[in-house]
């Protein structure tokens, strides 16, 4: 039977198969991954005992149901990070040193948990009321413990401004977890500090008086609003982004949009072609926005800000659909999501491109993680600002890109 000890004769040996004394941890973290990849609600119990290797009814030994089995995977991994910054040791008075010390701490366990970080950073909108403020509690935590260090560094910054900066951070070093580029670990550890620099250093815009937050997606720019079609995809883009795909039904996008569910397919086959035009409209802004940059541009550095100046007005006017490109890109269907990564890679290689032309000491493998982190920053730190403060955060984004 599963769990019990089983002997194996070979000749005149025997040899005692016991199961391992961290089969707990060994299934938290394969369950970690595989939530972080492919959504809470992608994965079954059945998923992960069959890649650990072991039964449902013997993982139901040590998670009594799925949901628990998630919030202790999360709750290891917002720990971890805790506990990291927590054990930061810097034996110097210099707040420069300790701030490096508390950043060297948590990239090393992002980069331990790369493939689960997905679980932390999207995948806790899941959790139940009670588990997610706690979650929320441990993520302001973390936020304190590079905080503290950062004030001293900047004495002269407000709070609401090493709040905008901490985010960054934290933004910048969580983007690892986002994509699968790779470069040593040592060398992703340089890059991400170096990054971190730049933008705790970067002389912040000044903060308009008036400041009004945009209010997401009211319209999807390019195509007349009273298409069906149209109205369909925004209805959809909000609904996945308040309740997460596998919560939203066709007869609910339906009733958003005024029509029936039958209705619904003559405009998309199935849910998943709503979420993969989402995807397609996100690639081609993207491309639009690259292009005019450049025709808008005499150097790569005027370029890259011009770039971030435009990628951040396009998309803080359209927040949630960025949100849901970001957090549900596991749940496309495998063919679409097979094409729509070839166009993200595309874009993504173009931005590189142009971070080596305007600072050719990068290489472009390089380049590409300090283009993910911008990209992850705009919605990361977009969030805290409530997507307004635009100019300031197009200055973070142009400073991740050229330090």
């Amino acid at each position: 039977m599963p769990g019990r000890t089983r002997v194996v004769a070979r000749g005149d040996e025997s040899t005692s198969r016991t199961r391992p004394k961290n089969r707990k941890a060994q299934i938290a973290a394969v369950a970690a991954e595989a939530f972080s990849e492919r959504g809470y609600h992608a994965v079954g119990i059945d998923d992960i005992a069959s890649a650990v290797g072991v039964s449902g009814p013997a993982l139901y030994r040590h998670f009594p149901t799925k949901y628990a089995l998630f919030v202790h995977a999360v709750e290891n991994l917002s720990r971890a990070l805790l506990d990291a910054a927590d054990s930061a040791h810097c034996e110097s008075d210099d707040p420069r040193q300790q701030l490096q010390a508390v950043m060297v701490a948590v990239i090393g366990v992002t980069l331990e948990n790369r493939r689960r970080g997905g679980l932390y950073r999207w995948e806790g909108r899941y959790l139940e009321k009670v588990d997610r403020e706690n979650l929320r509690l441990e993520v302001v935590a973390l936020r304190l413990r590079v905080s503290e260090p950062l004030a001293a560094v900047r004495p002269e910054l407000g709070r609401a401004d090493l709040d905008l900066v901490t985010a960054a951070i934290l933004s910048v070093i969580g983007s690892v977890t986002g994509h699968r580029s790779a470069l040593p670990p040592k060398q992703i550890e340089s890059l991400m500090l170096s990054a971190c620099w730049s933008v705790i250093d970067m002389e912040l815009p000044r903060r308009a008086s008036s400041v009004v937050p945009l209010q997401g997606v009211n319209t999807i720019p390019g195509l007349e609003r009273t298409s069906k079609r149209e109205v369909l995809l925004r209805e959809a883009v909000l609904l996945f982004h308040e309740r997460g795909y596998h919560e939203v039904s066709i007869e609910e996008i339906g009733a958003a949009a005024g029509i029936t569910a039958s209705s619904v397919y003559r405009h998309f086959p199935s849910k998943a072609d709503l979420l993969a035009a989402a995807f397609h409209r996100v690639s081609e802004q993207l491309t639009v926005t690259l292009g005019s940059a450049l025709a808008e541009s005499e150097t790569p550095r005027q370029a890259v800000h011009t770039l971030a100046e435009l990628y951040v007005a396009v998309f803080f006017a359209q927040s949630e659909l960025l949100a849901v490109y970001f957090a549900e890109v596991g749940n496309l269907p495998a063919d679409a999501g097979k094409e729509l990564r070839k166009i993200q890679r595309r874009n993504v290689e173009e931005w590189a491109h142009l971070c080596v032309d305007a600072r050719p000491e990068l290489t472009v493998a390089s380049a590409r993680f300090l283009v993910h982190a911008a990209l992850g920053l705009v919605l990361d730190v977009g969030r805290v600002v409530r997507f307004a403060e635009a100019e300031r955060v197009a200055a973070l984004l142009s400073v991740t890109l050229l330090g």
